[in-house]
């Protein structure tokens, strides 16, 4: 009988030693990584992605097909208003303003002759008249020819800069295609993106931070200038016009990306937004941790606003996981060390 009861007296004792480590296990204090709340801007912004463009862009294209025969000024040059830019050919139009002009001057001979007819009693009204309507007829189509060699002649509609040119001299240039694209004097803007479900918190006026991959750690200023009313059905988004402040060395046609700022909290208590699970956070007090609920503002890249809840002071856990219960002993640990 003695024999037998060894065995089970064995099991005993391994199973008192193995509870004895699983409540040493649990009563053991659980190590968790802590930081403090700290005090900050809090940002609300809306996103989206933009192009550098001129605030007026003035196309410049014949209005009359014809072969460029001289091109005056290039891409980047500045240009004042009435400024020949290019020519094209006119030979033809030349050889028609000479007949056009030789029947207007058979006509005015012709009514010359009419007129003084009619003065003399020798001849008729109506041939006078005649007379005056193919004379009349006559001079419209010279003046309408020659305006029409002044179309062949390009030059600049308002003091600017040339900032593309597509097309060389001997090139074959059809009607309304544009030769020049032409920046004003006005300053530069921002044409940007913004999906349309953020773009019932924009309004005109609302300050823009701006950011181009040209000029790395570079930040630039503006504000919404205009909203266009109408949204593109195809990227889901709503063209969003950025005023530039001041000077900048933005370039026509650089990308960007702006930040629309919809509301700005200074000095906010701010907290890192891994350590709220379900609208609450955990802290150290003494060596027992405890979850408090708290109410957060504006959630940006620097944290998460709190407006009420905790304080600079609390120890706040980093990264909570699904381990922690309240009252469980804890040892703090500055996160990151």
């Amino acid at each position: 009988m003695r024999v037998r009861l060894r065995p089970l007296l064995v099991l005993i004792v391994l199973a008192a030693a193995g509870a004895g480590t699983a409540l040493w296990w649990q009563a053991r204090p659980l190590v968790v990584e802590v930081v403090h709340a700290t005090r900050g801007d809090a940002i609300e912004a809306v996103y989206g992605t933009g192009i550098v463009e001129p605030t007026i862009q003035v196309p410049i294209a014949p209005r009359i097909a014809g072969r460029m025969v001289e091109l005056a000024v290039d891409e980047g040059a500045r240009v004042s208003n009435g400024q020949v830019l290019a020519r094209l050919e006119t030979a033809d139009l030349e050889a028609a303003q000479d007949e056009l002009d030789a029947r207007a001057r058979y006509a005015r001979q012709a009514f010359e002759r009419a007129e003084m007819l009619v003065q003399r009693g020798l001849g008729s009204g109506a041939d006078r008249d005649r007379t005056l309507a193919d004379l009349q007829a006559a001079d419209a189509a010279a003046a309408r020819n020659r305006k029409q060699l002044g179309f062949m002649t390009l030059v600049a509609p308002a003091d600017g800069q040339i900032i593309r040119r597509d097309g060389e001299v001997g090139q074959y240039i059809a009607v309304n295609q544009p030769i020049f694209y032409m920046a004003t004097k006005a300053p530069l803007r921002i044409t940007a993106d913004v999906d349309e479900e953020d773009i019932a918190r924009v309004a005109v006026g609302q300050p823009v931070v701006i950011h181009a991959d040209a000029f790395s750690g570079k930040v630039f200023d503006g504000e919404v200038a205009e909203i266009t009313a109408k949204g593109d059905a195809t990227t889901r988004s709503y063209r969003v016009r950025v005023r530039l402040h001041g000077e900048t060395p933005l370039r026509v046609g650089m990308t960007t990306e702006v930040n629309i700022i919809i509301a700005r909290h200074e000095a906010a208590l701010l907290l890192p937004a891994a350590a709220l699970v379900d609208g609450r956070v955990w802290v150290v007090r003494g060596k027992q941790i405890a979850g408090l609920p708290v109410q957060t503002g504006i959630r940006s890249e620097k944290g998460v606003e709190i407006l009420s809840g905790i304080d600079e002071r609390d120890l706040v856990v980093a990264q909570p996981t699904d381990t922690l219960r309240a009252a469980r002993r804890v040892r703090a640990k500055p996160a990151g060390r």
